[in-house]
């Protein structure tokens, strides 16, 4: 099963990044809708595609405007966007309000909630938990994968060595873990929802994780890697950062 990083930093895009998107398109499933949107319109597989947001800051839902283009010439079945309940407001009434954009969405939404369990293609099932983050947040673990593989994808969170979502994450063989800033910005980091380079490595070796790819970076950091990886290479060894239009198996 391919795992496409279609959007790999937060806030704004930067020359070599897009917002938060990652897809699978066996699945017919788009984790985030983020300014890395647009590029899902050629990697389209299914007849129904289904977007779980994370939550609604625009530099994960903005690219749901995009909707119009990627599907364009793709007559698809359905087209279902999940979010929290609280959170549809955002997208119908302020999204796609006229004075921000014309036409109506071209999509059902569909509201879910943490300890859900929700069944995908084949065996596989979509399981939201809930992660702190102003206005809140949900990640997404999707066990059932080909081989019996597992994946979750935690963004938009600040990683703490007691965090109740590690046992949501317990024993995934792929994490995707947002990592805004490097060490040393661990107030900032607080302040703002986001995680340090340490706090993740440690998550990812408390959950047992097979290996750890790192998203959401700052897009103000263009050296490459962003983060200074060897640093936590004695805490966890397969961690590395995710870059966009990057493809691994899960």
């Amino acid at each position: 099963m391919k795992l496409h990083f279609l959007g790999t930093t937060g806030y704004h895009p930067n020359n070599q990044r897009q917002t938060a998107c990652l897809m699978l398109p066996e699945l017919g499933v788009i984790l985030d809708a983020g300014t890395g949107m647009f590029r899902a319109r050629d990697l389209i597989a299914t007849d129904t595609l289904d977007i779980f947001l994370s939550h609604t800051h625009l530099d994960h839902s903005i690219g749901l405007t995009y909707l119009y283009d990627i599907l364009f010439q793709r007559p698809l079945k359905r087209v279902t966007v999940h979010l929290e309940s609280d959170k549809v407001a955002a997208i119908e009434q302020h999204l796609f309000s006229q004075a921000l954009f014309p036409v109506p969405p071209n999509f059902e939404i569909q509201v879910m909630s943490a300890g859900q369990s929700i069944p995908l293609a084949g065996n596989a099932r979509l399981n939201p938990f809930s992660v702190d983050h102003p206005g809140g947040c949900l990640a997404f673990r999707i066990d059932g994968l080909p081989g019996g593989k597992s994946m979750a994808y935690v963004t938009d969170t600040t990683a703490e060595d007691d965090s109740p979502y590690i046992q949501s994450i317990s024993s995934v063989d792929t994490l995707i873990h947002e990592c805004y800033f490097p060490d040393g910005w661990e107030d900032r980091a607080k302040l703002t929802g986001h995680s340090c380079l340490t706090p993740v490595a440690r998550i990812a070796k408390s959950a047992g994780a097979g290996q750890c790819y790192l998203v959401h970076v700052n897009p103000l950091v263009e050296n490459d890697p962003p983060l200074d990886l060897n640093s936590v290479r004695d805490i966890f060894q397969n961690i590395q950062v995710a870059n966009d239009q990057q493809v691994i198996e899960v």
